[in-house]
């Protein structure tokens, strides 16, 4: 199977300041995400359901942008990137989630970042 890349808008009323920090504390990480994350250093442990995925920040910065490796991907070029701006037209604060997955399953992929960042939309109230 193809894995290939796809790209995910979302738009939330937050400032960029409070969407960077639901991207990256861990706090705020299991309000939206998943059940458990450990951060040691740059290494994210994330937990869900009892099952750990380990993923490393490779690129980080604050209130713009956040680029995640894991661990366990067959491509070192994969990659799974969050972007955040503001609109300068509405001043909505807009989410480009960058994830990879297998052709037949991007648009499950898309519905999952959906659910995901609409959760994460509502325990910022945003």
């Amino acid at each position: 199977m193809e894995r290939v890349k796809f790209t995910y808008e979302f738009i939330c009323r937050a400032s960029p300041a409070i969407v960077y920090q639901f991207l990256t504390d861990p706090a705020c990480i299991t309000r939206w995400f998943c059940d458990e994350v450990d951060v040691n250093d740059q290494t994210y442990t994330f937990v869900w359901e009892g099952s750990a995925e380990i993923a490393e920040l490779i690129e980080d910065k604050e209130a713009d942008m956040v680029r995640f490796s894991w661990e366990d991907s067959d491509d070192d070029d994969e990659y799974l990137e969050f972007n955040i701006t503001r609109s300068p037209v509405t001043g909505e604060t807009i989410v480009y989630v960058t994830d990879f997955a297998d052709d037949d399953e991007v648009e499950d992929q898309r519905a999952l970042w959906e659910s995901q960042l609409t959760r994460m939309k509502a325990k910022m109230g945003g």
